[in-house]
């Protein structure tokens, strides 16, 4: 099957309810057009793009539909009890967990290369996609939440993303990606149209590879478990001081190098957090949020006090372009 890559001249940007609408329905038209009386396995992280391919094919295909979440070991502090919670309580969907921390961690081991590391977390959620369709019955189909600025940015070089790039030649599934022609915004106008939560629509972006492209250089369990643990601080303050909604993402990274510092009178070489925090409308340019010191200094402390192995705090003032938003 030839994937067609180019968005279509003649699509109107999506900017309103009702062409939000018609997006839904001319899709689940194509997508039972495309599915027939297939079985289609969900790669679905939690985020709104998969979230949004969910509901337009359990609107579809139904129960026909069956989602796939991985822990790879790369998600945020209590994300795979939030996607559990949400996915099999409130959209009663068919959800089956998978825990590959272990196996995710050890191909990853000795890798600096981000797009090595992209590669393998790649490969490795289409293995594990296999093996979950093998214990299936008749999956033919595999959905993934490609969105358009994904499809840009490989490219033109600037990273692989693991939907749209990675995939072995052999791929036993065809693919369904019903909103890789979509900007981000488009992508939660169509959600909110679906009657998804707001939780859900406006959730911020997550990379593909999770905090495997903020855990800078090789990935360790100690460092990512700093990621981890100071993006915690950084969400729980946002959402505190009323920052949640008004910042589009903000997240942290945590470099592989280590500075010298002092901690109870003795010299230390620990790593520094970097806060990252952006606005953006289509992830294609973005600009830094202006923070206020008072909450920047609190946040410091807190990661200073709370992270295991961290002596800076640094913000980054970098917009889109020069700099991409992730890291890696």
């Amino acid at each position: 099957m030839i994937r067609t890559e180019v968005r279509p001249e003649s699509m109107h940007r999506i900017d309103s309810a009702e062409l939000a609408r018609a997006f839904i329905e001319e899709q689940i038209k194509e997508l039972q057009a495309q599915v027939g009386n297939g079985k289609v396995l969900l790669a679905l992280s939690g985020g709104v793009d998969s979230s949004v391919v969910a509901a337009l094919l359990i609107k579809a295909i139904g129960d026909r539909l069956t989602c796939v979440h991985v822990n790879h070991g790369l998600l945020r502090k209590g994300e795979p009890e939030q996607v559990i919670r949400v996915f099999k309580d409130q959209l009663k969907a068919n959800l089956i967990y998978v825990d590959a921390t272990d196996r995710f961690l050890d191909a990853l081991a000795g890798v600096s290369d981000p797009e090595k590391k992209r590669k393998i977390i790649g490969k490795l959620f289409i293995d594990v996609f296999a093996e979950e369709a093998r214990k299936l019955t008749d999956i033919s189909f595999l959905a993934q939440g490609t969105i358009y600025p994904d499809i840009l940015e490989s490219k033109a070089g600037i990273k692989a993303h693991h939907n749209d790039g990675g995939l072995p030649d052999d791929l036993k599934f065809e693919l369904c990606e019903p909103v890789k022609f979509l900007f981000k915004d488009e992508v939660r106008m169509v959600g909110k149209e679906l009657g998804l939560p707001d939780s859900m629509v406006y959730r911020q972006p997550f990379p593909g590879p999770g905090l495997g492209v903020r855990c800078i250089g090789a990935i360790t369990r100690d460092r990512l478990e700093a990621v981890r643990e100071s993006d915690a601080i950084l969400r729980e303050e946002f959402e505190k001081n009323g920052l949640a909604s008004k910042v589009w993402q903000f997240f942290t990274v945590v470099p592989d190098l280590r500075s010298t510092g002092i901690r109870n009178g003795k010299r230390t070489e620990e790593w520094p957090v970097i806060i990252r925090a952006i606005n953006s409308v289509d992830a294609i340019t973005a600009s830094p949020e202006p923070i206020p010191y008072d909450l920047l200094f609190h946040i410091r402390d807190r990661i200073l006090d709370e992270v295991k192995g961290v002596s800076r705090v640094l913000y980054d003032l970098s917009p889109k372009p020069v700099a991409t938003i992730e890291w890696e």
